[in-house]
């Protein structure tokens, strides 16, 4: 079933649920520049098999509100409209499953709003803290030090996008995907291709927003607040991760009190099948330890 929020003054998100209305919801939250499409199929049919599952579109994605231009804001308003996609649904509380970009509004969420949270599962993302990590051995890293975003990711984001059709656009991502999901598992180019195209379908369009990437990051760290967090939280670890590579996943599980942390085999920054199956049965077993 798909639906349109009235997030803010001017801004509609687009909303699809899928399961039994009945059934303990579960949000996914996906990440910068992507659209709810971006949350592969089969995955969204095995977790509605147990929740009510509901995924969207962000401001400047799909077919939500492209307004950035006219309505600039804050990495901290896709928070916002987390609580706004529930609220429109008429749901008090949920689980979040948040993925990059997604899994940092899920912290907002979780720090600013735990009673709107029934458990949080925060896959391919760094932690809102300035916590320092601690290593095995008991020596500790600051925050900012830990490494960052590989360079071939890097040189990727840096090249501008242009406009050369949908062919070429298609052909951009999946060089775009290759990188993002890491060297441990087999590339399907074909399977990301087909994904890519469902998105221009949803869309309508294969234009590219920057709107994520040049919205304000002022009021994200959430240092205290996910220290003392209550809410049952499992962190994905994704060994091939080359955005927020380990050990984020570690130092991301030290800074939420109480996170449990799952890695799955081969994971880089991607949802290509081969992830399909463990992710599901990690996001499930945590939401029914924590519906319990």
């Amino acid at each position: 079933m798909q639906r349109f929020i009235d997030a803010a003054p001017g801004i509609r998100l687009w909303t699809e649920q899928r399961g039994p209305a009945d059934a303990p919801p579960l949000l996914l939250v996906m990440g910068a520049q992507a659209t709810g499409i971006g949350w592969p199929e089969p995955l969204v049919d095995a977790l509605a098999e147990h929740h009510r599952v509901i995924r969207y579109d962000h401001r400047d994605t799909g077919r939500s509100t492209w307004a950035f231009e006219e309505r600039p804001y804050r990495i901290a308003d896709l928070a916002t409209d987390v609580r706004a996609v529930l609220d429109g649904l008429g749901i008090g509380r949920a689980h979040l499953v948040g993925m990059s970009l997604g899994g940092m509004l899920a912290q907002m969420v979780l720090a600013d709003h735990p009673d709107r949270c029934l458990s949080a599962t925060l896959i391919g993302t760094s932690a809102l803290s300035t916590t320092p990590y601690t290593r095995p051995d008991g020596s500790t890293v600051p925050a900012g030090e830990l490494p960052g975003i590989a360079p071939e990711v890097l040189e990727l984001w840096s090249r501008p996008v242009e406009e050369h059709g949908e062919a070429a656009e298609v052909a951009r991502r999946i060089t775009h995907w290759r990188v993002l999901a890491g060297d441990r598992l087999p590339f399907d180019a074909d399977w990301f291709r087909a994904l890519e195209r469902r998105v221009i379908a949803h869309t309508g369009h294969h234009r590219t927003s920057t709107a994520h990437g040049r919205a304000a990051t002022d009021g994200m760290l959430r240092t205290d607040r996910l220290a003392a967090n209550e809410v049952p939280t499992l962190v994905i670890s994704a060994p091939a991760e080359p955005v927020f590579p380990p050990p984020h996943p570690q130092h991301l599980a030290q800074c939420v009190r109480g996170a449990r942390l799952v890695e799955i085999p081969g994971m880089g920054h991607a949802l290509p099948p081969a992830v399909h199956n463990p992710l599901t049965a990690a996001i499930l077993a945590h939401t029914a330890a924590a519906t319990d």
